[in-house]
């Protein structure tokens, strides 16, 4: 690619940059809640670019100062100190124009957002209902690793242990653009505890990962929300079949349902089920989207979509195979803790390489 081809984006990103700056400090923009957003946010995500950009800028300078003093100065030791200058600068251009092309690439804006995780046992019973804690305790302790933080919205308990469902909003730095790529089957191999033969089974739980709807990306009207108050089920509490403080709401044009029964407060629970239904409204028209795009690529690495078998985990072997770039590792019990950053980095620049080849970039 040539110097002056990413030159002229990084112009017009910079441009673009102190446009939005003197935007947010309009008192018109400032009144306006969900347009400073917006821009707040679109500021943010163009800050790295723009400092990629005076880097990109420095070097470019700092080499044509070498070869310009390889091209007059008749001192020899100053002309060797150039050389070895200009030698590690030049290592230096390929790396960082790399980098570039990836920060040119258009950001999905669902990308920083928080993220609702649904996780749910499927095929293989008691099992798979275990396999579904499993993965949960997995996400939780990837989660704290990276500072982020888990509210449960909803839970149904397996009958041995684990999980038929659980419902989790993970809130922190650019969640969703990580999170999203567990969306799918995930499929385990192992001994069952409920297994008395020694036999090995195949057992199976669905992820869906969905961007959580800020409060100005749905437009929810009271008058299409029937409310439904119920006594909370579940383990334990004082308040537990007692209150009716669990909340069920209602979307009538979609017919969309969502519970919330985890606070014993019924307004933190209304509040919870109004974010997962607004959450789950945006992501009827996002999963559109969604599906046009995995129709045109050839990994569907982070299409989204749920039906797709993704991964493998395999313990007498102490495998992981991820299905979607032919990645298998050997440090199983490493990823059932939690260690699933490797994974999710090389599922990014797979995604990233099929990204640059759409756009011309490369």
């Amino acid at each position: 690619m040539s110097e002056n081809f990413i030159l002229q984006k990084l112009k017009g990103v910079q441009q673009r940059f102190e446009e939005v700056g003197k935007l947010l400090t309009q008192p018109d923009i400032i009144s306006d809640m969900q347009r400073y957003v917006k821009l707040n946010k679109e500021y943010k995500e163009l800050e790295p670019v723009v400092g990629a950009y005076s880097n990109y800028s420095n070097l470019l300078s700092n080499i044509k100062n070498a070869k310009d003093i390889l091209s007059t100065e008749k001192d020899e030791e100053m002309r060797e100190m150039a050389k070895m200058e200009l030698d590690e600068l030049l290592e230096k251009v390929e790396p960082l124009e790399e980098e570039i092309k990836i920060l040119l690439l258009p950001t999905d804006p669902e990308d920083s957002k928080n993220a609702v995780v649904e996780i749910r046992a499927g095929t293989g019973g008691d099992e798979a209902s275990i396999f579904a804690g499993d993965l949960y305790r997995m996400y939780i302790k990837f989660c704290e690793t990276k500072g982020w933080k888990i509210e449960v919205t909803s839970t149904t308990e397996g009958t041995v242990g684990g999980f038929k469902e659980i419902i989790f909003t993970v809130s922190g730095e650019g969640v969703y653009g990580i999170m999203k790529y567990e969306s799918g089957v995930h499929r385990v191999q192992r001994v069952p505890q409920t297994e008395t033969q020694g036999r090995v089974h195949t057992s199976a739980a669905t992820v869906a990962v969905l961007p959580e709807a800020d409060e100005f990306d749905v437009d929810l009207k009271p008058e299409d929300i029937r409310k439904d108050t119920y006594c909370s089920s579940g383990p334990g509490g004082q308040s537990v079949n007692t209150t009716y403080s669990a909340i069920r709401l209602t979307h009538i044009p979609s017919g969309l349902v969502v519970t919330c029964q985890d606070q014993k407060s019924q307004l933190k629970n209304l509040d919870k089920a109004m974010k997962e239904l607004r959450t789950r409204l945006y992501n009827l028209e996002y999963q559109k989207q969604m599906d046009v795009l995995s129709a045109k690529r050839k990994t569907m690495v982070s299409s989204g979509d749920r039906s797709a078998k993704i991964r493998t985990y395999n313990y007498p072997q102490g495998r992981m195979t991820d299905h979607r770039i032919n990645l298998t590792m050997y440090n199983l019990q490493a990823v059932i803790n939690g260690d699933i950053e490797e994974i999710i980095d090389k599922l990014q620049m797979a995604e990233n390489a099929e990204r640059l080849k759409e756009s011309g970039l490369n």
